[in-house]
């Protein structure tokens, strides 16, 4: 399978845990739990491992990675806890409505959700469930639905269930407390309304006849968007809760997206990264000054831009994306996650976590 139908670099370098082999002393025989049995082991050195996403929650700062591995610190990074997990699964993205509610996403098709600030995480949905709701959800699909896209939908959620709970989420987005989305690989996507004590699919409400993955949501007061594979990008029209194609001016996967009023940036592979000013009617080219992969963005609260990317640059804007500069930081890391708390600039990537404070 082409490399380019996965997230990024970090996420190649994830693999995909199926199953943890622990060792049964009364029979010298080696037993196998299933991921999403086994709940996150404790580590002495798990801000030092592979930590994908960052977020913050209120005051807190939030990381997550490889194993079902969550710390957070309430001092900026100086100290870090880990947090309970009840699965052992590679996380790939996180995000936080306030100081206490929170979800994560990741492989087996893992959605946790915490309600204390990330300290510890239920389950709300794992890729068994996943697969079982899709093939329900398609099997009840009105009579009226154009015949193809029907076959193809039951030839997808058919061979998903085949497959069994291996298809990752790869991000989250809440527009408030009750409502949001999940994406994933194959068109994977999931909307709940009541906070994710129910997950409904939301497989044909996207405009993805091909089934790229989906890498990124974000959303903003006048617009929710998706972007993925190949060019992929969409929006959100809330008058027939479809995602509608947008056509962009690259055919590379996109990883992510800022939105914030007025602005939409994709970014991805080779540094790029486009911008539109007229909610994705129109896209114009950015400069990032890189060549690397941009794996993870963040919008902070004054408006500034803020990128990373898997050479360890971190660029910024001031000017919606039309210039960035990069910030001078000491120890640069190959980066896949990145969060903002005042001055500190949160990175997660394959090397951990680590926290600077650069002259943005």
């Amino acid at each position: 399978m082409n490399h380019l139908r996965y997230r990024h670099v970090a996420l190649a370098a994830l693999a995909t845990l199926l199953v943890t082999a622990t060792a049964s002393s009364a029979t010298g025989r080696t037993t196998f739990t299933d991921v999403l049995d086994q709940p996150a082991k404790t580590s002495a050195l798990t801000t030092q491992r592979t930590l994908q996403a960052s977020a913050v929650a209120g005051k807190r700062l939030v990381v997550a990675g490889a194993r079902g591995h969550i710390v957070y610190s309430d001092n900026l990074g100086a100290s870090w806890h880990q947090a309970k997990v009840p699965v052992s699964a590679d996380l790939t993205a996180l995000h936080f409505v306030d100081a206490n509610q929170g979800w994560a996403v990741g492989h087996e098709g893992v959605v946790l959700h915490t309600a204390d600030g990330g300290a510890s995480w239920s389950v709300q949905l794992d890729g068994r469930r996943a697969n079982t709701l899709m093939l329900s959800y398609v099997r009840q699909l009105p009579a009226t639905t154009d015949v193809s896209l029907l076959d193809a939908l039951k030839a997808e959620t058919d061979r998903a269930s085949t497959e069994g709970p291996s298809r990752p989420f790869l991000d989250v987005w809440f527009a408030n407390a009750n409502e949001g989305f999940v994406v994933g690989a194959y068109n994977l996507i999931f909307h709940t309304s009541d906070g994710g004590q129910t997950w409904q699919p939301w497989i044909d409400h996207t405009q993805n006849d091909r089934f790229y993955h989906l890498y990124g949501i974000r959303g903003s007061s006048d617009g929710l968007y998706i972007v993925g594979e190949l060019g992929l990008a969409l929006r959100f029209d809330p008058a027939t809760s479809r995602f509608n194609a947008l056509h962009t001016p690259y055919e590379g996967s996109y990883f992510g997206l800022l939105t914030k009023p007025g602005l939409v940036l994709a970014y991805g592979l080779k540094g790029t990264a486009f911008r539109s000013l007229d909610g994705g009617k129109t896209w114009e080219p950015v400069n990032t000054g890189t060549t690397a992969s941009i794996t993870a963005g963040q919008v902070m609260p004054d408006g500034r831009l803020l990128l990373c990317s898997m050479a360890g640059d971190v660029l910024t804007s001031s000017d919606d994306g039309a210039s960035f500069r990069r910030l001078d930081l000491k120890g640069a890391m190959p980066c896949t996650g990145l969060a903002v708390s005042g001055d500190a600039v949160v990175l997660t990537g394959l090397r951990g976590v680590r926290v600077v404070r650069p002259e943005l």
